[in-house]
């Protein structure tokens, strides 16, 4: 009487295996199209090799363009050095300069400022040298701003309104993905340790759709909607039958600890370990007073506005919004008063991934394609909402510009490999004194 027949049982799996069999298709579409990234970067035009510094077939290359308000700039050399190697690479005609170095390695690329032309100088003049990682690929580029003006740094008030704008930029980028882990946690309780690798997913799809020759906004859109397709499968195929076991919060931690270490080496597997810069297309730079910012830079600022202001919409304006927000206060009172807290944090997940994607889209034209950079900003996104307040949208929101911010600002007085650093250090003051967060409730232990 108390047994299930063999029947039922077979019947009951075929949903499951249905499932199973949807996501490694799914996998293999995914993964074929990173197989394709480094065949389809091989026809990209490389910049030619400075003369006796080697065939560039056999020779792995270090290189890029000079530009100064969208124009080449012709005569400039850079200083290529690195484990017994030493050499100068200069531009060509149009703009370009490459370097030929023995093989994979770590390299530093140093902008020699007295060769600009007059009333060219560098953006930030204490920092014209660039450490590069030359992995397995035959190219890679670096990148020298410039702008009118002379190689005198201006006044501090200018320094201070740079940093702040290049802060703001990098806050509002960050905003995005912390959005998705605030979100997640507020309706699961599950901190999402693998949320950088969805980061990572965005950035690297992006990437191959761009070097395939694809249109900007079509590749935009079709990463956005693979990333959410990516948090649904997460939460489809293993947080919810996770949550149905009344698995604990601890365990399903580990969890993602373990998801993020797998699909973060297979990343690293299929995209190899150089950075790939995204081209565009577009390199005219903005000045706004004192700061010269690319335009690609104040597109991505402007998306990154409209695409919160569209969330605080769907929070606080919509039904689903507003069941979200009931789910993050109580779940249990949420689905005792007839919302179904399952698809809520299903959407949720969908959400969050949307998000995520589109912020390693921007992070990736920002900094560049790499196989870990959403986990080099882990830690700056947990920061972000633990200081915000954990759980809350809008905090995240305050959370990621205070880091973005702090974070650019530090480097005017330390160096700026220490400005991660710097963020963690405000985060432990700040929740010495509040520890909710900025927005965060009180709430009683015990």
């Amino acid at each position: 009487m108390g047994h299930s027949s063999p029947t039922a049982t077979r019947s009951r799996s075929l949903p499951r295996l249905a499932l199973l069999v949807s996501l490694l298709a799914s996998a293999v579409a995914v993964l074929s199209l990173l197989l394709a990234a480094p065949a389809s970067a091989q026809t990209t035009p490389t910049p030619a090799a400075t003369p006796g510094t080697g065939d560039i077939s056999t020779q792995f290359t270090i290189g890029g363009i000079i530009q100064a308000d969208g124009e080449p700039v012709e005569g400039v050399e850079i200083a290529v050095e690195g484990s017994g190697f030493s050499e100068i690479g200069t531009t060509r005609s149009d703009g370009r300069w490459s370097v030929s170095v023995p093989g994979p390695g770590s390299y530093t690329a140093t902008l020699q400022v007295d060769t600009l032309p007059d009333g060219v100088a560098p953006r930030d003049p204490d920092n014209v040298s660039r450490d590069v990682t030359v992995g397995t690929t035959n190219t890679v580029n670096v990148l020298f701003p410039t702008g009118e003006g002379t190689t005198v740094t201006g006044s501090i008030w200018d320094t201070l309104f740079s940093r702040f704008i290049y802060g703001l930029n990098f806050g509002l980028l960050l905003a995005l993905a912390a959005i998705g882990i605030s979100l997640i946690f507020g309706t699961t309780g599950v901190n999402n340790f693998a949320h950088g690798e969805m980061l990572t997913f965005g950035a690297i799809i992006f990437y191959v759709f761009t070097s395939m020759g694809w249109n900007l906004l079509l590749a935009v859109l079709l990463t956005v909607a693979l990333s959410a397709a990516l948090g649904w499968t997460q939460d489809a195929v293993l947080f919810k039958p996770l949550r149905k076991r009344g698995v604990g919060l601890v365990q399903v931690l580990i969890v993602t600890i373990g998801l993020s270490i797998v699909l973060r080496y297979l990343y690293l597997y299929f995209f190899d370990g150089g950075t790939r810069n995204i081209d565009t297309g577009i390199t005219e730079n903005v000045t706004i007073g004192p700061v010269t910012i690319t335009l690609t830079s104040l597109i991505s600022m402007g998306v990154s506005v409209v695409m919160l202001a569209a969330v605080a919409y769907f929070l606080t304006r919509t039904r689903i919004g507003k069941a979200t927000r009931a789910v993050s206060d109580n779940a249990s009172l949420a689905a005792a008063s007839g919302i179904n807290v399952d698809r809520v944090i299903r959407i949720v997940w969908v959400l969050a991934g949307a998000l995520t994607g589109l912020s390693g889209v921007l992070y990736g034209l920002y900094r560049g394609v790499t196989w870990d950079m959403g986990f080099a900003i882990l830690l700056l996104l947990f920061a972000a909402v633990t200081l915000g307040g954990l759980g809350s949208a809008f905090g995240a929101l305050v959370g990621s510009l205070i880091i973005g911010i702090i974070t650019e600002l530090s480097t005017i007085v330390i160096p700026p490999d220490l400005r991660y650093a710097v963020a963690l250090i405000v985060l432990i003051g700040v929740l010495l004194f509040r520890p909710q967060g900025v927005l965060g409730r009180k709430e009683r232990i015990g």
